[in-house]
């Protein structure tokens, strides 16, 4: 039988991992152990109790070890932030955390017989436990942190600003690298800048720009989801939200793991103050204060500035400076990608290739006659319009 007194003693001496006692599900565990310690054995509270612990339980895993590993490995604690930073760990620390990995260990494995039969009735939902290492498995983590990352960052890979804080998204665009078709060679330079970054290389601010539908935004999404198993995360920010990067670079200038800035569907006018905050970030080098971080930006303009007739003819006595000012700031983007509209030929290459991918019974000749009726019907071709025009006919089919 459980000793629950000696384990409740344990557990009220974490340290180093006193968050977990904050999270939902483990506070509802411990509610039952302390009533059993201190004899509160009413049936009917303590029925309820377990019965509220074990439905918050099933909505994660019905497996209790598994959801305290998770719990314990997402935990931002003193001793991941300063493993994250590269700090040196006291001997005290370390010894520390052994011992409390092992008490967690002890909870993660209670046994809910052991709970059932002190609380004396049998009609009770129940957990599965079982046998791993929490002290080998966290060594382990923290040996890859770079690419594990902790917190917040350890579950989620794509992040958005709301309320001035760093927000996961918890169903992001899934598209990967390997659905795109056409603009290989646009989409390699980007890549090879984000492995520069994931290998800790020099790495530029990114700005593609070009016609619209042609897989700008999704190129970054995909990167983000095919790198994140080597530490890559994404944050995306409204252009409304540029003055929150200075406070997005400090807080994550010391975690080990690597960021994308993502701005969408960039765009300036003439006496915007959210186009001096940009050029002042970039002209600042965001990566000369956090090696970790780059802006990748998304534009349907070259210039990123909307120009008007008055700034063609000049109302400005110093008119060529202005205009020069306006229309540089794509140039403090270290590297520029152009994402052109395609031809005919690139087109029809991209409808062919998602045909295939689509496994569409169709033979491709007429495939290719729908495709070009239906760019011509929506004013253009572009990788989107196939894309639509494939699952059009993906739908038709099915």
């Amino acid at each position: 039988m459980m000793n629950f007194r000696a384990l409740m003693m344990d557990i009220s001496s974490l340290t180093i991992f006193r968050n977990v006692l904050k999270d939902h599900t483990v506070e509802k565990l411990l509610r039952i152990i302390d009533d059993i310690c201190e004899d509160k054995t009413e049936s009917m509270r303590l029925i309820n109790d377990y019965s509220e612990f074990a439905s918050e339980l099933y909505k994660h895993t019905d497996n209790l070890t598994r959801y305290m590993h998770d719990v314990v490995l997402e935990d931002e604690n003193i001793y991941m932030l300063k493993k994250g930073a590269g700090e040196e760990i006291s001997p005290l620390l370390e010894e520390r955390l052994s011992d409390e990995l092992l008490i967690l260990d002890n909870l993660a494995k209670i046994n809910c017989d052991d709970i059932i039969s002190a609380i004396g009735y049998n009609s009770l939902s129940k957990w599965k436990t079982e046998d791993i290492d929490f002290t080998k498995i966290y060594t382990d983590r923290i040996k890859d942190i770079d690419k594990y990352g902790y917190g917040i960052y350890a579950k989620n890979h794509i992040f958005v600003i709301k309320d001035g804080k760093i927000k996961p998204v918890s169903f992001p665009d899934n598209t990967r690298l390997s659905q795109f078709s056409g603009y290989a060679a646009q989409r390699q330079i980007v890549i090879d800048n984000t492995l520069a970054l994931l290998n800790g290389k020099p790495a530029n601010n990114v700005l593609l720009y070009g016609d619209c539908g042609t897989g700008k935004s999704s190129t970054v999404k995909a990167i983000a989801n095919e790198y994140k198993d080597r530490g890559l995360r994404l944050i995306e920010l409204k252009k409304k939200q540029l003055h929150e990067i200075p406070l997005i670079v400090e807080t994550v200038s010391r975690n080990p793991l690597k960021f994308i800035l993502f701005i969408d569907d960039l765009s300036f006018t003439e006496n915007d103050d959210d186009f001096a905050t940009l050029k002042a970030i970039l002209e600042g080098s965001v990566s000369s204060a956090a090696d970790n971080l780059v802006i990748y930006a998304t534009s349907n303009r070259r210039h990123l500035v909307k120009e008007s007739f008055s700034n063609r003819e000049g109302d400005d006595i110093h008119f060529n400076d202005t205009m020069q000012e306006l229309l540089s700031l794509s140039d403090r983007f270290g590297i520029r990608v152009v994402f052109e509209k395609p031809d005919k030929k690139l087109y029809l290459s991209v409808v062919e290739d998602l045909a295939r991918q689509y496994k569409l019974n169709m033979s491709i000749e007429d495939i290719k006659k729908k495709a070009e009726v239906f760019a011509l019907e929506r004013g253009g071709r572009s990788p989107r319009i196939a894309r639509q025009f494939i699952e059009m006919l993906k739908g038709i089919e099915e």
